[in-house]
């Protein structure tokens, strides 16, 4: 069990978004827009094919392990375990010096996999905000504010997965809750 977690660790370690832009652009994404490996960010420099590459990926580097965990072990927790062991990958990755992403789509593939009607309505709700308010940082955080609700009406099993995702997201969001504040955050559309 714990090298399935351990795996699912590694895994969620990979640095996409930063992996893409070195291929296709020979450019560090960690020096460029908000300097975030993410795929907003890498749709922002790098443009927004490359940027729904790297949603792809950070998404299945979650929904995989979740989705293979029950190969390993009948452990009804190890589900969720592995959710938790991914996203900590994303955001502090053993490839990055424990620097990473934000976890959101991450998170969102590990809680697919769990609890796919929640977080549907979850991933809805991302696309409405974002497109509103063009800002992805804020659809994030609504959408993390409601996966918690969401499952614990529709999917009780994955609260506690969903909370410590949302928390992690919450707090992975600290500065771009300042910027926001400030009203210097950047926008998702490309420069």
């Amino acid at each position: 069990m714990l090298l399935v977690i351990a795996l699912a660790y590694v895994l969620g370690s990979l640095p996409t978004g930063l992996a893409l832009t070195w291929l296709w652009t020979d450019q560090d994404v960690r020096t460029l827009g908000s300097r975030n490996t993410g795929a907003t960010n890498v749709a922002r420099v790098a443009g927004r094919r490359l940027g729904a590459v790297t949603l792809a990926g950070d998404l299945l580097k979650g929904l995989v392990p979740v989705l293979v965990a029950p190969l390993a072990s009948t452990e009804p927790a190890l589900g969720g375990a592995v959710a938790v062991a991914a996203f900590t990958g994303h955001c502090w990755s053993v490839f990055l010096g424990f620097r990473g992403g934000k976890g959101v789509a991450t998170a969102a593939g590990s809680l697919l996999a769990l609890a796919p009607g929640p977080t549907l309505v979850a991933l809805v709700t991302w696309g409405i905000v974002v497109r509103v308010t063009r800002r992805a940082s804020v659809a994030a955080l609504v959408s993390a504010a409601l996966i918690p609700l969401l499952c614990a009406a529709l999917s009780p099993d994955a609260t506690w997965v969903a909370l410590l995702l949302a928390v992690g997201v919450g707090w992975r969001h600290r500065s771009n809750l300042s910027r926001l504040r400030s009203g210097t955050e950047l926008s998702t559309d490309p420069t």
